[in-house]
């Protein structure tokens, strides 16, 4: 299950990220996203956990919690989404 994690800090890394994640599960791949002009975060990203169970717990575990000074929203990642021009959406 993918999850989305926002309001991020911007110097939030992606291994400080997992080691949020890493007490409800193994993770699978983490990723912040960034301004592809800039390279700063974005305020946000996502994380896999392959197990749904512990994807539920991180979820319940740690929406609201703080991570470098910021309360952080999770949940379940949206599908992605369809562009007015036919392409797909990435949400990585």
């Amino acid at each position: 299950m993918i999850l989305y994690v926002g309001n991020l800090a911007s110097t939030t890394s992606e291994e400080e990220l997992r080691k949020a994640f890493v007490g409800f599960g193994h993770v699978e791949s983490v990723k912040i996203m960034k301004d592809k002009f800039t390279a700063q975060s974005r305020g946000f990203g996502f994380v896999e956990l392959p197990n749904t169970m512990q994807a539920q717990e991180a979820i319940t575990g740690l929406n609201g919690s703080e991570l470098g000074g910021n309360t952080l929203t999770v949940n379940e990642a949206r599908p992605k989404r369809q562009r007015g021009n036919g392409r797909e959406r990435r949400s990585w």
